[in-house]
């Protein structure tokens, strides 16, 4: 496979300034590029390797640099070195201050000296508004407390090489921060850190070498490189059940949505693929406004942009589609309401179904409510599969978490009634709900039993 049909990977961390690359850094750039490494970002440790990855990332179009003090040079930060840095991060190339943090692993320098390195750059990330790299290792408790207690949310950042525990990746998260994972997750007795990749959203996740070092399980022993981050994106791919061009879109925006550096695909807003079904984002409207839906903070699923600037016609969306064999199946999806669309899904779904493709639909189960009749029979013979989101255990709750326009009365019976009703005319009928707190699983898990479909538990934050 040519470069230019490999998924465009970026290697978010990288240590391309020294000696280890001294003698053939063009050909490792080259080698980068012809596996699909679209951008690199190489890390300062303290001033001089700070400087030096400035002149990494002058020399090519595709390198950045972010420059900090790490904590085993944390004696080296003082008042002149902080105005060192200040000016550094004012070039363009410049994108993040790092790595910075806490290692009372091999405690280089005195932790109190590192404690207030750390402080201090971050006090000065707010200043120059640059995003932070933050290197933990034994340190977890008081790198999140210094996090915190220094409002590092303000900039954001990645916890570089996470090597956290699950609590600790939740509050990262919930600080606002990224995850990024090395070809450590490759190694075979690695289990927990996977563990930890299949419960986190990818949509918070980098990925990184982390180079010459942590070289990925097939090439262990040896120097590792950015070429070799596609060992650690396709590791990551198999760990979440998606493909590696997934990975490869969703890690590479947030790198974008990180530091600013690489291209955003716009040309997804419509029809857009995920694993191997392909997606219909027909409407952004909607008879919910749920408390949990993460369209109120972006619009973005899986590193495509969803946010519609028109609806899309049926033949808009065929020209999209293109050739629909390519795909086991195309979901009507989105962000919003699918069948507030009645009229196009079916004219759509008859012209899939002369194709022989399945198709499913995603939806809040009101559409009887919006049009005021069964609209379910329409569907028949054109719906194999159909997903609607129970959400809750009982009609309080669904309203407090759905905030539906049809009130509390109305609306939750007219999800289980839609539900059942599915079971008449569509072969396979799924009732999910969102895994998000004070919703009763098992009791969602029952209901769906009640009503005679199959029951799917969906991960809080972890939208396609």
């Amino acid at each position: 496979m040519s470069s230019d049909q490999l998924p465009m990977l970026v290697d978010s961390h990288a240590h391309l300034d020294g000696k280890q690359f001294a003698e053939d850094l063009d050909a490792t750039v080259k080698r980068a590029t012809e596996n699909g490494i679209s951008h690199i970002l190489t890390i300062g440790c303290d001033l001089q390797s700070s400087a030096d990855s400035i002149k990494v990332a002058e020399q090519y179009d595709n390198i950045y640099a972010a420059v900090g003090v790490h904590p085993h040079d944390a004696t080296e930060i003082n008042s002149q070195a902080l105005e060192k840095l200040r000016t550094m991060l004012s070039h363009p190339k410049v994108v993040a201050l790092g790595e910075i943090g806490l290692d009372f692993y091999r405690d280089r320098s005195p932790r109190d000296v590192q404690r207030n390195a750390f402080r201090k750059q971050i006090r000065l990330a707010h200043e120059v508004n640059k995003p932070i790299v933050v290197h933990d290792r034994d340190a977890h408790t008081e790198v999140i407390d210094i996090l915190r207690e220094e409002n590092a949310s303000k900039t954001g950042g990645v916890l570089h090489c996470f090597s956290g525990d699950l609590n600790m990746a939740k509050q990262c998260l919930d600080l606002g921060f990224y995850l990024s994972f090395t070809g450590t997750i490759t190694y075979p007795k690695n289990n927990a850190i996977r563990e930890i990749i299949k419960q986190i959203p990818i949509d918070r996740m980098l990925i990184e070498t982390d180079c010459p070092y942590l070289t990925p399980q097939k090439f262990r022993g040896k120097r590792n490189e950015p070429a070799y981050v596609r060992f650690t994106a396709e590791k990551m791919a198999e760990i979440k059940g998606l493909t590696i061009d997934d990975v490869a879109r969703v890690t590479s925006r947030n790198c974008y949505d990180l530091f600013g550096f690489g291209t955003v695909d716009q040309d997804s807003k419509i029809a857009y693929q995920i694993r191997d079904s392909l997606y219909l984002n027909i409407t952004n409207r909607c008879t919910n406004s749920c408390i949990f839906c993460a369209k109120f903070k972006d619009f973005v699923v899986k590193g495509h942009e969803l946010q519609l600037d028109h609806e899309p016609s049926v033949d808009e969306l065929k020209r999209v589609i293109g050739d629909p064999t390519k795909y086991d199946e195309i979901v009507f999806c989105g962000y919003g309401e699918p069948l507030l669309r009645l009229d196009l899904i079916i004219e759509l779904s008859q012209w899939l179904k002369q194709q022989g493709i399945k198709v499913r639909i995603n939806s809040d189960g009101q559409a009887n409510l919006v049009h005021q009749q069964n609209v379910l029979p329409k569907l028949t013979g054109l719906v194999d599969a159909i997903s609607i989101s129970l959400n809750a255990h009982d009609a309080h709750t669904y309203h407090h978490l759905c905030r539906s326009t049809y009130g509390e009365t109305q609306s939750y019976q007219a999800v289980k009634d839609f539900l059942k009703q599915a079971t008449a005319h569509i072969p396979e009928v799924i009732a999910t709900a969102v895994t998000y707190p004070g919703v009763d699983i098992e009791a969602c898990k029952q209901i769906a039993s009640e009503l005679g479909v199959k029951f799917r538990s969906r991960e809080y934050n972890e939208v396609g």
